[in-house]
Parts: structure tokens; C-alpha cells; sequence
């Protein structure tokens, strides 16, 4: 997994700057803070689509 920086950008929860790495797995990008460890999720824009707004969810079923 290839991490890039983002150059000048700053923090949410530390407000540390040039901290934030970028990385996309699966087709979700991920923000994280390498000096507090704040993260942030975006999932690609075909990603999204695939959610359906108006559903919830009930329960979560395990197989044993």
C-alpha cells in the first residue's frame, strides 16, 4: 500500500500541518494523521452510488 502526503494540509483534531497520508484500499481513500492518528474515509464516487440512502440496517448475522 503506497501512502502520499498532503502537502499544506492541516489537521481536523490536532491541527498539526503537513501531517496527512493518504492512502486508498479497496476503493476507499484514507486520511490518517501521522502525528495523532485522526482518520477519515471517502469512498470513490462508484463506491458511493452502490449505498442506498433509504435503507437501514437491522442487524449484523454471524456464521459460526
Amino acid at each position: 500500500m503506497k501512502k502520499r502526503f498532503i502537502a499544506g494540509a492541516v489537521c481536523p483534531k490536532c491541527k498539526a500541518m503537513d501531517t496527512l497520508s493518504l492512502t486508498k484500499e479497496n476503493g476507499v481513500e484514507k486520511v490518517t494523521c501521522v502525528s495523532c492518528g485522526e482518520s477519515m474515509t471517502q469512498p470513490e464516487e462508484h463506491v458511493a452510488k452502490e449505498v442506498r440512502p433509504y435503507e437501514q440496517v437491522i442487524g449484523v448475522f454471524k456464521q459460526d
